[in-house]
């Protein structure tokens, strides 16, 4: 499959580690920026075309695919052009600033009949796949209780950069930003909650539009209630975990290592804790949940199926930030 790689910021490096490992299954032939010297300096594999133009990219037939790792505010445009060229994506998360931008995204990829996936790369680890099949299973039984905490740290020097932390580019803070890993990994694994009851602030630690600390009560259909907290506010930032009690037992994520716990049966663990750029150092993480995705998106398109991140079942993940920052400016609880 030939690729293209459309921006080459501080998200492309994970994505080109992984391609250099799946060299065998994808070949970048092109790579898009606003800026030639920036495209020469982000380390391409050699042989890449360089260019300003996106339809350079879109007028070569030989490429399939697209990885599209700009800001978010750019994710709408420049996918509708790729889809409409017949071009399968693969974009950065969040899908878009808003949900109905969001929506749209989605939308344009199925008119033209293109696979989506989204980097949300929490769900492709080994120990997040192994547990969402013992849930699908039954063997944990019905879900009682959740909680997903993020408590990160990031320096006023990151808010400091163009952009950061604003409605504008990200649209967001931690929710959309650093949480949005966590969440949709919860969502993907026990479902959307019906009620939220949300708050989210800025702390004296940042100088930043957006919220760097957000709370949230989830009420599930069946009754289940859970927990969220998420800050970049922790100092020196801690690894994000999320606990889930079914009325058979518990199995606890931590940093990508699973223990779940049942009365009578021996402890289950799977994987090991990794770093996951919960600090100052934001892309201090290995890249193997991008290769995972990754693979899996190439895996998608020649299987003519949805891929394990779907553009589709990413939109539950920004539903459910719209309705903790909603239910926090508006003082009520969000139902669906």
């Amino acid at each position: 499959m030939r690729v293209a790689i459309i921006g080459a910021g501080v998200a492309a490096p994970p994505h080109l580690r992984s391609l250099h490992d799946l060299r065998d299954r994808a070949e970048v032939a092109w790579a898009w920026g606003r800026d030639l010297q920036r495209l020469a300096a982000a380390g391409l594999p050699a042989g890449t075309r360089t260019t300003t133009r996106l339809e350079d990219v879109l007028e070569d037939q030989s490429v399939g695919a697209a990885l599209v790792l700009t800001p978010p505010h750019t994710h709408l445009e420049i996918v509708e052009r790729l889809a409409a060229a017949g071009k399968h994506v693969l974009v950065e998360k969040p899908v878009e600033l808003t949900l109905a931008r969001a929506e749209a995204l989605v939308a344009a990829c199925a008119r033209h009949g293109v696979r989506l996936a989204v980097m949300l790369q929490h769900r492709a680890s080994p120990a997040a796949l192994q547990l969402a099949d013992l849930i699908r299973s039954g063997s944990l039984g019905a879900l009682t209780g959740a909680s997903a905490t993020v408590r990160w740290w990031r320096p006023q020097s990151y808010y400091d950069q163009p952009g950061r932390g604003t409605m504008a580019r990200d649209g967001g803070g931690v929710l959309m930003t650093q949480a949005i890993h966590t969440l949709d990994l919860l969502l993907h694994l026990v479902g959307t909650p019906q009620r939220v009851l949300g708050l989210a602030a800025t702390s004296p630690v940042h100088r930043m539009e957006t919220e760097d600390q957000a709370a949230a009560l989830l009420h599930w259909e069946n009754g289940a209630i859970g927990v969220l907290d998420a800050t970049t506010a922790a100092y020196p930032g801690y690894p994000e975990r999320i606990a889930l009690n079914f009325t058979q037992g518990t199995a606890t994520l931590e940093a990508g290592a699973l223990v779940v716990e049942q009365p009578g049966a021996e402890t289950l663990r799977v994987g090991q804790a990794q770093a996951s750029g919960s600090g100052a150092n934001l892309m201090g993480f290995d890249h193997a949940g991008h290769r995972a995705v990754i693979a899996d998106f190439l895996d998608a398109i020649a299987e003519r199926r949805a891929p394990l991140t779907d553009g589709a079942s990413a939109l539950a993940v920004q539903r459910l930030i719209e309705a903790v920052l909603r239910s926090s400016t508006e003082g009520v609880a969000v139902r669906w």
